[in-house]
C-alpha cells in the first residue's frame, strides 16, 4: 500500500503587509495568498516580489486619476463618493483586484520556467492564456475604476 505526500504546498505566508503611499490600501500578502489559491510553491519573496510590481504599475496607470480625488479633497480612496448604484468601498476592491491580477499574471508568466523539462514547455503554454486573462482582469478593473468602458475600439 502506498499514499502520496506532497511538499512545499503550505499556503502560509510570514510576509509582512506592503505599504502602499497613502491613498490606496496596504497590500496583505496572506490575503492575496488566499484570494488567488497560491500555495507554498510560490514563496513568500516571490509574492511580495509580485505584489509590489504590480501596485508599482496600477499606481503609476491611476495616477492622474488619483491626483484628481486628491484635489477634489479626497485624500484616500475611501474618502471618494461613491456613485448610488456602487456598493460601498467599490473602488478599493477594484483596486485590489487590479494590483492582485496583475500580481498573479506575473506569477503565472515567471512559473512557467520551473524546470527545463517539455512538460514544463507544455505548462508554459497553458499558462499564457491565464496570465493574459488576469492582465484583462486587472486592465478592466483600472476602466470601471476610472469610469471608461472596457474596450477600445480603433479605426484603422
Amino acid at each position: 500500500m502506498s499514499s502520496f505526500v506532497s511538499a512545499g504546498t503550505a499556503a502560509t505566508t510570514t510576509a509582512e503587509p506592503i505599504e502602499n503611499n497613502g491613498f490606496w490600501p496596504d497590500l496583505e500578502p496572506a490575503d492575496f495568498r488566499e484570494r488567488h489559491r497560491l500555495d507554498g510553491t510560490v514563496t513568500d519573496g516571490r509574492l511580495v516580489e509580485a505584489l509590489e510590481a504590480a501596485m508599482a504599475h496600477i499606481n503609476r496607470v491611476l495616477r492622474h486619476w488619483q491626483a484628481d480625488q486628491v484635489d477634489a479633497g479626497h485624500p484616500t480612496v475611501d474618502d471618494i463618493p461613491v456613485p448610488i448604484w456602487q456598493a460601498p468601498g467599490v473602488y478599493r476592491a477594484l483596486y485590489l483586484r487590479a494590483v492582485m491580477s496583475m500580481a498573479h499574471a506575473g506569477l503565472a508568466d515567471r512559473y512557467a520556467d520551473y524546470d527545463a523539462t517539455n512538460s514544463a514547455r507544455e505548462r508554459g503554454l497553458e499558462l499564457e492564456d491565464p496570465a493574459e486573462a488576469y492582465r484583462r482582469d486587472a486592465h478592466w478593473a483600472v476602466a470601471e475604476i476610472e469610469g471608461r468602458p472596457h474596450t477600445t475600439v480603433e479605426l484603422i
